[in-house]
């Protein structure tokens, strides 16, 4: 059946059968030889062939039984010529169909990359959801119940076909070799994403699937398939009834919707199995990234890193080379050592040689555990006496001058906020803080705004002036002025009101 992919003519016969595979699409069962070199152009093939060659190709595709001939007899031929020429039609028989279709899906698989969609799932759902609701209603067409049964079994065959494609290329992925490093850890990556993706909501969908599935069960799937096959309208074939073979093959292909999502023997559906092959994917993959990234990282360590220093220093063939080295590995050129400092760091210039500094005591502690020895008195506890003194005196001083600014701040009753004119800053600042608290609160039914320090000593009530236009209240301190709108301020202190009760009852 095949034979024509191989060998010297291979490109023409397939071209051939591509020609009239094309023709078959436009209803055009039959070609001449002048049809087939018109079509040859259609199909791509442009070279120029001889009546010889292309009859020869002719005869070949008919002896491996891809083509039937037949002789026009309908036909009214002038000449001798026109009759050799028109008389014979050649047309495709079951078998070149079948091996056109089979090259065709070859190179669809080829040329096709796989994919994990959960549109699928969800189509499938659909599909299914119009099947429970088709066969519940007694008047819907048998032709659309056939319709949708071929539109459900469209969708599983490409989940099927995408799910095994897809897990051919994450197992060539998991074994390629010799790629660039940083494309194959992008394309590593993307992959993982892409799984992790899937994976969100797969078991719900892979449930409601098998609900769906379940419901159409219900309704019966002799009458599901009994419908299906009056919807179809299969024609009369000479070799015997075509319903028993449609049927056997509706009824396999629903076995394997079945074994996707609710197998009838208990055993585990193979969506499941799909999310343990995605899972255990994207553990491979970042596993595989993991050693990627390692590969690509120098192992190494500061212990390693001295010890081929000093295999260096070993080498080095004269004391201007070991200078050099030392230069270049540390970059200390002054007298100061690595982290070692002479009794009395001031006497020895940072500028001199290290070289002309006097040595530095190294501690065998340092040269056996990486620590130096130090014998020192045990700290002396601190006396926090004179902080404590210092913080109090300074909490006294800053409640005095609050004191001092709520005193100056104190209304008395409602006034202007134009009318406290000059202020010192310390007591303009607090001033703020109360505008500022009032200005924050919602107005009241009256239009008042009322809110109280955070210690509730002092409140201020902010009402607008009756007059909007009035004026504008421009406030000055010693280091600028403010101008704003003007409001009725009024500022009582009925905290400390009830502290004074509260000293003079005694």
């Amino acid at each position: 059946m095949f034979r024509f992919t191989t060998g010297e003519k291979a490109e023409l016969y397939g071209a051939i059968l591509q020609a009239f595979g094309a023709a078959n699409e436009r209803l055009e069962t039959a070609l001449g030889l002048d049809e087939v070199r018109a079509r040859l152009r259609t199909v791509g093939w442009l070279d120029a062939i001889h009546d010889d060659d292309l009859q020869e190709a002719l005869r070949k595709l008919r002896e491996w039984q891809l083509l039937d001939v037949v002789q026009n007899h309908a036909e009214n031929y002038r000449t001798a010529e026109e009759y050799e020429r028109r008389n014979l039609q050649y047309s495709l028989t079951r078998r070149g169909e079948a091996a056109l279709a089979g090259v065709e899906h070859a190179l669809a698989v080829l040329a096709s990359t796989g994919a994990l969609q959960t549109a699928v799932l969800e189509a499938i759902t659909d599909r299914l959801d119009e099947l429970y609701v088709l066969l519940g209603d007694s008047a819907s067409s048998d032709r659309r119940v056939f319709s949708t049964l071929q539109e459900l079994e469209g969708h599983l065959e490409a989940l099927l076909a995408n799910t095994k494609a897809f897990n051919g290329e994450l197992q060539r992925l998991l074994r390629a070799e010799g790629a660039d490093l940083a494309t194959f850890r992008e394309v590593k990556a993307a992959t993982v994403a892409y799984l992790q993706e899937f994976l969100v909501n797969l078991d719900q969908r892979g449930q409601t699937v098998a609900s769906a599935v379940e419901r159409v069960e219900g309704r019966g799937l002799n009458l599901l398939h009994e419908r299906a096959l009056r919807g179809a309208e299969l024609p009369p074939l000479a070799g015997g009834d075509p319903a028993p073979a449609w049927l056997e093959r509706r009824r396999a292909r629903w076995e394997g919707l079945q074994a996707w999502f609710r197998p009838v023997d208990g055993a585990r559906p193979r969506v499941e199995q799909l999310h343990d092959v995605a899972r255990r994917a994207i553990v491979t993959l970042l596993q595989v990234l993991d050693r990627i990234t390692e590969s690509r990282r120098r192992s190494s360590s500061a212990v390693q890193d001295f010890r081929e220093l000093a295999r260096w220093f070993a080498a080095a063939p004269a004391e201007d080379d070991l200078h050099r080295l030392w230069s270049a590995a540390f970059g200390l050129g002054s007298a100061r050592h690595a982290h070692l400092a002479h009794p009395d760091p001031e006497l020895v210039p940072s500028s001199g040689s290290w070289a002309e500094a006097p040595p530095v005591e190294v501690s065998a502690l340092l040269r056996t555990s990486g620590r130096t020895e130090r014998f020192t008195r045990t700290g002396r506890v601190r006396d926090v006496g004179g902080i404590k003194a210092a913080r109090a005196e300074r909490a006294r001083k800053e409640r005095a001058e609050l004191e001092a600014a709520w005193d100056v701040l104190g209304t008395d009753g409602p006034v202007r906020l134009s009318d406290f004119g000059a202020l010192d800053h310390t007591v303009f600042e607090r001033l703020l803080d109360l505008l500022g608290r009032a200005l924050a609160v919602r107005p009241d039914g009256s239009g008042a705004r009322r809110a109280v320090t955070s210690d509730g000593r002092v409140e201020v009530v902010l009402r607008p002036l009756p007059d909007p236009g009035a004026g504008r209240a421009v406030l000055r301190t010693p280091r600028g002025r403010l101008e704003g709108p003007d409001y009725l301020v009024d500022i009582r202190s009925p905290g400390r009101a009830r502290e004074s009760a509260g000293q003079e009852a005694p």
